[in-house]
C-alpha cells in the first residue's frame, strides 16, 4: 500500500509520519500531484492559519488535485478544516476563505465564554454520533488531542461530536473524504487506533 501525505506547508509533520512508521506504513511527503493521484491513502495535513494553507495548495496545483481524488483521504486538524466550504478566518481585504468545497459547511471561531479558552488546545473527549468503519474498535466517548480556535459545524458529514463551550464536528466523513478535527498522532491508543483504521478502509 503506497500512502501520500500531501505537503500543505506550515506542518509540523514528522510526528505525523513517526505515527505511521509504527503502525508499519511508508509514507511519503509529496506536492507532486501524480503521486498523489497514484497513492493507495491520501493524508492532508495541516496546521496555522485556512488562508495560507489555500493558497499553497493552489499555487501546487493541488486544489482540483485533492478535490478529485477517489481513494481515501484524511484531513488532520486544519486539513479536516480545509474540506468545507469556506472558514469565517479573518484576512486582510476578505470575510473569509473560500476552502476546497468537498464537504458542506462554514468553519466559525469559537465564541469566548467563561470557562472556555480559546484556541481549545488540550485532551477531550469526542461522542460517537453513527457507527463508521473508521471508528472501529473505539469506545463510545474517546479522549483525543486538540489544537484549534476554529469548529466545523455539525451536519450530515458528522460521524463524532466533541464540546467546547459549544458543540462541533469533531470526524467527519463526506464519501471517501474523512476528518479529525484532532491530531491522532498525539493522542495515544484512540490515536493510533483510528489511523489504523484509516489505513484499512476499503
Amino acid at each position: 500500500m503506497t500512502l501520500a501525505i500531501i505537503d500543505s506547508g506550515g506542518a509540523n509533520i514528522s510526528s505525523v509520519k513517526h505515527a505511521l512508521r509504527r503502525l508499519g506504513a511508508a509514507p511519503v511527503f509529496t506536492a507532486d500531484a501524480e503521486t498523489i493521484r497514484a497513492a493507495d491513502r491520501v493524508i492532508l495535513p495541516g496546521v496555522g492559519a485556512a488562508a495560507a494553507a489555500m493558497t499553497r495548495l493552489r499555487e501546487l496545483g493541488l486544489f482540483d488535485c485533492i478535490r478529485e481524488l477517489q481513494q481515501p483521504v484524511l484531513g488532520i486538524c486544519l486539513g479536516m478544516q480545509l474540506l468545507f466550504e469556506k472558514s469565517d478566518e479573518a484576512r486582510a481585504g476578505a470575510s473569509g476563505v473560500e476552502c476546497l468545497g468537498i464537504i458542506p459547511g462554514t468553519l466559525k471561531k469559537f465564541e469566548p465564554s467563561p470557562g472556555v479558552r480559546i484556541p481549545h488546545m488540550g485532551w477531550n473527549t469526542t461522542t460517537k454520533v453513527v457507527d463508521d468503519p473508521l471508528l472501529t474498535g473505539l469506545a463510545d466517548n474517546p479522549w483525543f488531542y486538540f489544537v484549534h480556535s476554529y469548529r466545523a459545524p455539525i451536519g450530515t458529514s458528522t460521524i463524532a461530536t466533541c464540546q467546547h463551550g459549544e458543540s462541533f464536528a469533531a470526524i467527519v466523513r463526506h464519501k471517501n473524504f474523512h476528518g479529525a478535527q484532532f491530531h491522532p498522532e498525539r493522542s495515544a491508543r484512540c490515536g493510533a487506533r483510528l489511523l489504523s483504521n484509516f489505513l484499512e478502509l476499503q
